[in-house]
């Protein structure tokens, strides 16, 4: 009978669980895009991201974010100083994980024989945006062909949208779904496509 009982619990916690780090994401994600941030700028700009929806507030929802932050400050992701938030090294460290953690490419079973070419021309200025996007190539397994031009067998488009979004770089940012690529034997190699 126990068992019964305890099958829809786990469900339950999964949500809860799943609701709750999502709430610290976008607190995290809130303070870091918006640099030190005061307490009451802080509530509206959470529960618009994180809900998707605008004012007004519910007191029930601007507590859940309060205590949220406090939960993040106690376990020091955020510090709280002179009316503000911000974020911790520690902090900056939890949210590019959690943000990388959006970049995954599935593997379909079978390739499709059509290569995904990034092409990018990113401004001088811009240079920790270069950066940052290499090391997620590197990480999702992108190949390099040239300094600015990287190539993956799978459909990537979803990521590659969700960069441009993220970093703000949609228009230096192309790409391509490439049919024929001159020898790409060793591509293929590379890949395990062979």
């Amino acid at each position: 009978m126990s068992y019964n009982k305890d099958m829809g619990k786990l469900e339950q916690e999964s949500r809860k669980r799943l609701r709750k780090t999502r709430l610290q994401e976008a607190l995290l994600q809130t303070i870091f895009s918006g640099g030190r941030l005061g307490a009451d700028l802080i509530m509206p700009r959470v529960l618009e991201s994180l809900l998707n929806v605008d004012l007004p507030f519910s007191t029930r929802k601007i507590e859940t974010v309060r205590s949220a932050a406090n939960r993040l400050t106690k376990r020091g992701l955020l510090k709280f100083q002179d009316g503000y938030y911000s974020l911790t090294s520690d902090g900056k460290r939890i949210l590019k994980h959690w943000q990388m953690s959006n970049y995954q490419i599935k593997h379909p079973k079978k390739w499709d024989g059509k290569w995904r070419v990034v092409i990018f021309d990113i401004p001088e200025k811009k240079r920790a945006i270069r950066r940052e996007m290499r090391r997620i190539f590197i990480e999702a397994g992108f190949q390099r062909l040239q300094d600015s031009v990287w190539i993956y067998p799978y459909d990537c488009e979803d990521v590659i949208g969700l960069m441009k979004m993220d970093m703000g770089i949609g228009k230096y940012l192309l790409y391509m779904i490439v049919d024929q690529l001159e020898n790409d034997r060793f591509l293929r190699m590379d890949f395990d496509l062979i």
